[in-house]
Order: C-alpha cells, then sequence, then structure tokens
C-alpha cells in the first residue's frame, strides 16, 4: 500500500490520482494514433468525468447506511476512494451516445476504438486501487496474499487487525491488460486482406464486453470487502450479466452485418 506518491506540506499526490492520470494520458495518445485523428481528446475528457461521476454516485449508493447517511459531506471526499466501475461504465456510456449523435458520428466504429483503450485505462485504475488498499480480496494465507498496513480500507474492516488477503486489485489489472493486448492485437492484423474486426463494427465492443464481464464476474466471488448482494448474485455479478447479454446482442449484429469490404475486397480499390 503506497497511498501517497508525494506530500511534501504544500505537494500533495495521491498515488491513485496519479495512476489514473497516467492511464488517461496514455488512453489519449492510443486513441489518437488508432484512430489517426485528433478530435476525439474532447470526447474521452467528457468520458473520464462522467465515468468519475458515475462511479461515485453508484459507491455512494451501495454504501450509503454504512458510510454516508451519518456524515453526507463525505459524498465530496473522492480522494478517500470509493468508486463503482459499473456506475461509472453506464454514465459514460449514455454520454457516449449523445456524443456521437450530436456529431453525427459512426457509434460503432468509436465504440470500438474506445473498446481497446478502456481496459488498458482501467488496469491503471485498478492498480491505483491496489497502493490505496482499497477493493481488496478475501482472506487469505496463499503465495499470492499481501498484508495492507494500518490505516487502510482492509485494517478498517478487520477491526484493526493485520489480516492477509488476496490482490483482487492486480488479478483484474492483470486481466484487463490481457484483453487490452488481445483486442489490439485484433484491430492491428485487420488488414484490407483480413478485415475481420474492422469490417465488423460492433464485434471489439461485444468481444470487450462480454470478456470483461466474464473477468468481473470471477472476480467478485474473490473480493473482501463489503459488496450489497442482489439475489445469490453481488450487485457487480448482476450487472455483469447484464453486461455480457449486451455484448453477446453486438457480436451477433456484427456478424449478421458485415461491411461491403469484407463481402468484397476489391471494391474501392
Amino acid at each position: 500500500m503506497f497511498p501517497d506518491l508525494i506530500d511534501i506540506g504544500f505537494l500533495h499526490l495521491k498515488t491513485y490520482g496519479a495512476c489514473m492520470a497516467g492511464g488517461f494520458i496514455l488512453c489519449w495518445w492510443l486513441l489518437e494514433k488508432l484512430s489517426r485523428r485528433k478530435d476525439l481528446g474532447d470526447l474521452l475528457v467528457r468520458l473520464l468525468i462522467a465515468g468519475i461521476i458515475g462511479s461515485r454516485i453508484a459507491y455512494v449508493i451501495e454504501h450509503w447506511k454504512s458510510e454516508f447517511a451519518c456524515d453526507p459531506l463525505k459524498i465530496i471526499r473522492i480522494d478517500q476512494g470509493g468508486l463503482m466501475f459499473f456506475g461509472g461504465f453506464i454514465l459514460a456510456l449514455l454520454i457516449f451516445f449523445h456524443w456521437c449523435y450530436t456529431k453525427k458520428e459512426k457509434t460503432l466504429q468509436i465504440s470500438d476504438l474506445m473498446s481497446i483503450i478502456l481496459p488498458l485505462g482501467h488496469a491503471f485504475g485498478r492498480i491505483g486501487c491496489f497502493f490505496f488498499g482499497c477493493c481488496y480480496g478475501r482472506d487469505s494465507n496463499a503465495w499470492c496474499a499481501v498484508t495492507f498496513p494500518p490505516g487502510s480500507p482492509s485494517w478498517y474492516e478487520h477491526n484493526r487487525q493485520l489480516v492477509s488477503v488476496l490482490p483482487t486489485q492486480l488479478f483484474e489489472a492483470a486481466a484487463l491488460l490481457s484483453l487490452f493486448a488481445a483486442l489490439l492485437i485484433l484491430r492491428l492484423k485487420s488488414k484490407p486482406g483480413n478485415p475481420s474486426i474492422t469490417s465488423r463494427p460492433g464485434l471489439s465492443t461485444g468481444i470487450y464486453m462480454i470478456s470483461y464481464a466474464a473477468i468481473r464476474f470471477c472476480i467478485e466471488y474473490l473480493r473482501g470487502d463489503p459488496r450489497a448482494a442482489v439475489g445469490p448474485f453481488s450487485i457487480s455479478q448482476t450487472i455483469s450479466i447484464a453486461l455480457a447479454a449486451l455484448g453477446a446482442i453486438f457480436i451477433a449484429y456484427a456478424m449478421k452485418n458485415k461491411t461491403l469490404q469484407e463481402e468484397n475486397p476489391s471494391a474501392g480499390q
């Protein structure tokens, strides 16, 4: 756990914030490289802001009784942690569709680009979670277990005792980086003679949705921090099921509606 990257009185920089900023800058650079456009930075900034707001709203709703009911002013203290990815994802999705509609952009082509960089940025966020000490795993004596120090969320939740837990933040970060690498390779291998990804708008988006839904659904079984339940599943697992179903729809649409270029590679040459 290393929550403070820089703390020299007048300058206080949280490691979590630095990880998010680093991931955002890298995603911005990669988005411009893949799209060969300079005007998508505005969209990325909007999605980042929506993601933070939506993540905070979802976290507050889930932990209202335990953390915020007695002290509502804590809602604005995002520097103390407390973000729920799916809340940010849903709000960012709404902002994304609105942006595409107002700009008259091709929604699926842009979402396919975003689906590649999103796992990269998300992985940086999870690494930030590890440094902060939130989103930790179940108690464990496994070789990979870690012990977060006094003052960490794990320490508080375990009645101020040091307990070894699974580093689920790093598990998820590794899975997200693998997903990013796979989607990027598929994108880069899509050429005029082999245009399977780029010629099927929505395919990359669907693959991302199903893959991340599977990752998150499994990771939830290893989480040890307080989780609200919906029947036999956590809230995140329930949303993961819905996300996987939506991803399947995207893939079915993409496979059914391939572009003219794949049907006739010589078109336009």
